[in-house]
């Protein structure tokens, strides 16, 4: 088996059939999203010109999850973001998701954290098989960028610590505000 930390490679063929060069067996959009969904990095190319149409077929994953009313993304941010292809906004509109995807995976990092420390169900089989699954999903998520944004999991003060969750919910909310403030301004 490969190395896990290197993005797995799935060939797209002239027939559009996709295959994992792992396993050497075709996937189907649901498998490639059941690998990322357990914390897998895939890239798909296509054989015979060799582009790289990873981007493409995570959109499509997506736009199959909304398709079947799994709504992630709410209308207003789809609007924006198909407006931000025709502006000047561009430019800053993945790193501003980027961001906020992080801030949404570090407050439920801690929330889960905090919910293990004060919750009895955190001894029952079971619930550390589920926090890793949820960590793996924000981490699919978020495309692994939790070392590019500062924040807590990069060194925190004690002040920061002693929060609770209804304080650093407020904090997120706060900084999520100022961005979109600055991003209206741009």
């Amino acid at each position: 088996m490969a190395d896990a930390t290197e993005p797995l490679l799935i060939k797209r063929y002239a027939s559009r059939r996709l295959y994992n060069t792992e396993t050497s067996d075709y996937v189907t959009l649901g498998d490639i999203a059941g690998l990322i969904r357990n914390g897998r990095e895939v890239m798909v190319v296509d054989l015979k010109s060799g582009d790289d149409l990873t981007r493409q077929y995570l959109l499509q994953i997506i736009a199959t999850h909304e398709s079947r009313g799994e709504h992630v993304l709410p209308l207003s941010v789809l609007t924006d973001l198909v407006r931000s292809y025709s502006t000047r906004t561009q430019s800053v509109v993945p790193d501003f998701l980027a961001f906020s995807f992080e801030m949404l995976k570090q407050g439920q990092s801690k929330m889960i954290e905090n919910m293990a420390a004060m919750n009895p169900m955190a001894n029952m089989p079971g619930f550390e098989a589920m926090r890793t699954q949820q960590e793996a999903f924000m981490t699919a998520m978020t495309g692994g960028l939790g070392s590019q944004w500062p924040g807590p999991s990069h060194g925190t003060s004690d002040e920061e610590e002693d929060k609770s969750p209804s304080e650093e919910l407020a904090d997120i909310k706060r900084q999520l505000a100022e961005l979109q403030s600055r991003l209206s301004r741009m």
